[in-house]
């Protein structure tokens, strides 16, 4: 049954899945299937002082509102822009005193957004929040417990003066932000800095291999339909060739975790258990859990489970010292534990893939090229044997990588892994984007030291020491 159409997609009946999209023509790998601007968004609580409360880019010195003292903007440009959606929340921070949490916040600024043009702002909304599931009665006790505290806090926040709403909408609006909310991230797309409400988005239905994926893409202001102006708008975009009548689907967890874990991660936070076809069939758990074979012969299952548990206890002491900021701790323990694995755990296993992502990062920030691309070659040789080939999380690590061993002095191995990333990122993310426009300048200059590398490897590295030690070339003493 079709219940409504939208360009090239429409809604139907999908099963016990509920409501899910489809498409009403055929698409191709990285062409947009919908854009949709965010019906409400905030900045997350941590980062009020350092994101504009319009636009969401990071900015060094923001304009602060000199009413509220709470939101802040790139200039007065922005905060003119912003007015219309900040002026019923500033008014409402200045009576309480302070600022609610994120979530009372965007449950705010959507039920103002409901008042001014009611649930639905455009005919390009295909569904109303009134119509989105909240999963209530599917919450865990301690689950019902946060959300009626945020419901508390509402009501001490509602202005008197504005529309009153009973509890039991209030709490289905914080159930629809709770399943639905979206991360919003900054310009670059690489930090998560807010969370939003798409309705639209809300009815791609979730898989594990998913045929689309959902990018934020701040707007374009030259654009000739106001609609794309929006500066926290989300693009659908396709993986690859999707056949007319399709349903559309996203993934809403990273696919890096065997099916059993997704499923529990899945069902804790959305409510539903996964039956795709990854899921159902267990497909790539058994590379995810692979062991090392010599001779024919695996490892014995008592080696197996020594190594994982050991690897498991060591990841969690990893995450303690990065977090404290001990770097020098989190390679120690790194080594420790590649030690361990190398000789047990095959390439495409969870765990190994875990420490060789994570001392990678660390080398790199500690300016440890040499061995952090190693590592960074190790893990994207495991990765590409279990991501999506045009999986945006894929792409995003192969661009790191290919940074890695770009400033490692590797031009050959740095050039091949940022055109890659080039590639799957137009799928993803377009050629519009800000990360794209990025890899698309690395990819030109890579290429020119590719050029004169494979002219003259002396003169290259000669260049290459020479950028590196801030000195010129050929400088010193002349004799």
């Amino acid at each position: 049954m079709t219940l409504q159409k939208k360009d090239a997609v429409e809604v139907f009946a999908a099963g016990e899945k509920g409501r899910g999209l489809r498409t009403t023509k055929e698409m191709q790998a990285g062409e947009v299937v919908f854009t949709e601007a965010s019906f409400a968004a905030v900045v997350f609580d941590s980062l009020y002082l350092q994101v504009c409360h319009n636009c969401f880019r990071r900015q060094a010195n923001p304009h602060r509102c000199a009413q509220c003292k709470f939101a802040y903007y790139c200039d007065r440009t922005c905060q003119r822009a912003a007015w219309e959606e900040h002026k019923l929340e500033c008014a409402a921070i200045r009576q309480q005193g302070r600022a609610p949490s994120e979530n009372v916040r965007l449950a705010a600024r959507t039920l103002w957004r409901m008042q001014r043009h009611t649930s639905k702002v455009s005919d390009g909304q295909l569904t109303t929040l009134d119509l989105l599931e909240d999963h209530i009665s599917d919450m865990a006790p301690e689950d019902l417990k946060e959300l009626n505290v945020d419901v508390q806090k509402f009501l001490e926040y509602w202005p008197r003066k504005s529309k009153q709403f009973g509890v039991e909408y209030i709490s289905h609006i914080f159930g629809v932000i709770k399943c639905n909310g979206f991360t919003v991230s900054d310009q670059k797309g690489l930090q998560a800095v807010g969370v939003g409400v798409f309705p639209n988005l809300c009815l791609v239905n979730h898989d594990c291999w998913p045929n689309c994926t959902v990018i934020l893409n701040h707007g374009n202001q030259t654009a000739l339909d106001a609609a794309l102006h929006s500066q926290r708008r989300i693009e659908l975009r396709a993986l690859g060739k999707i056949a007319e009548g399709e349903e559309l689907t996203v993934s809403y967890v990273d696919f890096l975790n065997v099916s059993k874990d997704r499923q529990q991660l899945l069902k804790q936070q959305y409510y539903f258990h996964c039956k795709c076809e990854h899921c159902s069939k267990g497909i790539k758990d058994d590379l995810m859990m692979a062991v090392k074979e010599k001779d024919g012969k695996k490892p014995s299952a008592e080696l197996v489970k020594e190594v994982t548990d050991f690897s498991v206890q060591k990841l969690a002491k990893i995450e303690e010292a990065r977090t404290a900021g001990n770097f020098q701790e989190v390679i120690k323990i790194c080594h420790e534990c590649l030690e361990k694995q190398e000789p047990v755990l095959a390439d495409t296993h969870l765990y190994l893939l875990r420490v060789l992502r994570i001392a990678s990062e660390v080398l790199s920030y500690l300016q440890i090229f040499q061995e952090a691309a190693e590592y960074a070659r190790r893990m994207m040789e495991g990765y590409r044997k279990l991501y999506h080939p045009n999986n945006a999380q894929l792409g995003m690590a192969t661009m790191r990588a290919g940074v890695i061993h770009w400033h490692a002095g590797l031009i050959e191995a740095g050039h091949g892994m940022i055109c890659k990333a080039y590639a799957i990122l137009m799928i993803t993310h377009g050629p519009h984007h800000p990360m794209t426009k990025d890899l698309e300048s690395m990819r030109t200059q890579t290429e020119m030291e590719l050029r004169l590398f494979k002219e003259n490897e002396h003169v290259y590295h000669s260049m290459r020491e020479a950028v590196l030690s801030s000195k010129p070339i050929g400088g010193g003493k002349v004799q």
